[in-house]
């Protein structure tokens, strides 16, 4: 007898085929023979009229502190995610001794905005080593598969001690083998890879650059080499590039002596805005050479949201608004709408350092309901105010009391210079790239982008206006089998017997993504932005409903997944 049997579905397989109606048949999480259908199965569900997907495959999130009191991975779970792979930009929780969690924390909290009082009462430190990390994940229950990266900021400091965060220090060739070794130990444990940040983006609570920042090409090639010694094992790193051609030079000296894969992140900046396009035909020539390079890239602008009860929005420095801060928010929002308060918060001056980023109101959008992630020039506050006769401070101000003060201005930083997302649908375009960047589980006050596997699949397959679109098939594709791909899991990702049963049943004609939102549902009260969307009616992790109608089931079939590349 089989567990179930999905009736009359269109089903899109992961391969890039042109779709068809079928049914599916599930037996012990995994998909059966079509022989095999004319058995009876315990449960039915009718899915004519309904698409049905792979699960998505999201390879850059920041569970790595949140798997251990979220069983359930929100935001990932409403949005069809049904495999995560966190351990990204070389932040993590193992290796540490106990005398690092504050520091870890710390790191954690500044890289990824995750705030530390969340981190501190939810982790339990269960472990030191990298094996017992995944250990303790392994005796969790989870209602999606996992999958983690050896972190090289925990691991450096984890054997350097205090000099591994020092800049200025250099590792012993002694470190250098043991950093490899237990990188080479963790992934033979079941770790998928290994992690490293070098951008100056990324830095502590207190202003401190990432450890690995600076890590030198000894550093790094030992890794590698004593990585590709265990056969096993991918490679995932984020880097500036200021020195585009060198830089990209030590990342493939990397994979040769490791012969190991690697991912990049790769974005548009507007300061370097055509370097991305260098960066990808350096990957390119490497995958033409044989070396297995690839870059993860973003499916829309990375964005920050700016908001009253977000990390930032234009004011927050005004020292009119900071005599208001700390009163709730309906109480700060009637104080606001006085028109004195409000003459007197846009005559302050606001901090320079924060007006770049707060302020850049010709880069600043209302968000809107539906969201809307490709505005048009003329959409921005700084046109509209002038288009209005007034200042763009005096506009931005009105929109954020919005909603009750809950309304968020959103922000475009990345993969936006020419306010447009040609950018975005050209990198994915490129056969070296896959999906990436959301960053779910982190950026908890200024980012929501773990919402991008439901955006790829909406906005290009169905929504987008200003441009052109992409078949469908070929988006289920890229963030199914393709991502799967890239960390070595050949077990899922297409639709197919035998196959894990991780599978989307999506209702198309109301398929969309709803306005962020902010909720204070973490460890200790904290806060953290979070999306939702329209349309997922039932998301299976091995053949059984996780979540039905965006409401999780209870059901935990998830595991840590070992072992993913051979």
């Amino acid at each position: 007898m089989l567990d179930l049997k999905i009736l009359g579905g269109t089903i899109l397989d992961g391969t890039g085929a042109a779709r068809f109606e079928g049914d599916l048949g599930i037996r012990d999480g995994r998909i059966v023979e079509e022989s095999e259908l004319s058995e009876p199965a315990i449960r039915e569900i009718d899915a004519r009229g309904l698409l049905v997907t792979p699960g998505w495959v999201d390879v850059h999130t920041h569970y790595d502190g949140q798997v251990t009191w979220d069983p359930y991975l929100t935001p990932s779970i409403w949005h069809g995610v049904t495999t995560v792979v966190m351990g990204n930009c070389g932040v993590g929780f193992a290796p540490a001794v106990p005398d690092e969690h504050d520091w870890l924390i710390s790191l954690m909290e500044g890289v990824e905005d995750i705030p530390g009082t969340a981190l501190a009462e939810g982790i339990d430190w269960q472990w030191e080593s990298f094996p017992e990390y995944l250990d303790a994940i392994d005796r969790g229950k989870i209602a999606i598969d996992v999958l983690a990266q050896v972190p090289h900021g925990a691991l450096r400091v984890f054997v350097m001690g205090k000099r591994g965060a020092d800049h200025t220090a250099r590792p012993t060739t002694t470190e250098i083998e043991t950093m490899g070794r237990l990188a080479r130990e963790a992934i033979a444990a079941g770790a998928v890879g290994f992690s490293s940040s070098r951008t100056r983006n990324h830095r502590t609570r207190d202003g401190e650059y990432t450890p690995s920042l600076t890590a030198g090409p000894e550093e790094m090639l030992g890794i590698a080499r004593a990585i590709g010694e265990g056969g096993r094992g991918v490679f995932e790193m984020v880097a500036d590039f200021a020195h585009l051609e060198e830089d990209f030079a030590l990342l493939r000296e990397m994979v040769e002596v490791s012969g190991r894969p690697m991912s990049i992140s790769v974005a548009q900046n507007d300061r370097v805005p055509d370097q991305w396009r260098r960066l990808l035909d350096l990957i390119g020539e490497a995958a033409n050479d044989g070396l297995p390079m690839t870059a993860q890239v973003p499916p829309r602008a990375i964005g920050l949201l700016l908001g009253l009860q977000a990390s930032f929005h234009p004011f927050m420095t005004s020292p009119t608004y900071k005599g208001l801060e700390s009163l709730p928010l309906a109480e700060r929002v009637v104080r606001m709408q006085e028109p004195e308060t409000k003459s007197r918060i846009l005559a302050d001056e606001c901090a320079p350092g924060l007006a770049e980023l707060t302020s850049r109101f010709d880069r600043i959008f209302e968000l809107g309901d539906p969201p809307d992630y490709e505005p048009a020039r003329e959409d921005s506050l700084e046109a509209r105010a002038q288009a209005r006769g007034l200042a763009p401070a005096d506009l931005a101000y009105d929109l954020l009391l919005k909603d009750e003060g809950r309304a968020l201005l959103y922000r475009t930083f990345l993969n936006y210079t020419d306010y447009n997302l040609d950018v975005s649908r050209d990198m994915l375009l490129d056969p070296n790239t896959v999906p990436g960047l959301g960053d779910a589980g982190a950026h908890c006050g200024l980012i929501c982008d773990g919402s991008f596997p439901s955006f790829l699949l909406g906005h290009y397959g169905k929504d987008r206006t200003r441009g052109e679109r992409l078949d469908l098939e070929w988006l289920v594709k890229r963030q199914t089998a393709d991502t799967a791909r890239l960390v070595g899991l050949d077990d899922r990702g297409i639709i197919a017997p035998g196959k894990r049963a991780d599978l989307n049943l999506i209702d198309w004609q109301v398929f969309g993504l709803r306005p962020p939102e902010i909720l204070f549902d973490l460890p200790a009260g904290g806060k953290r932005l979070v999306q939702r969307a329209s349309g997922y009616r039932m998301t299976l992790v091995a053949g059984e409903p996780v979540c039905e109608e965006g409401k999780v089931t209870g059901a935990l079939p998830g595991r840590l997944v070992r072992h993913a590349t051979g």
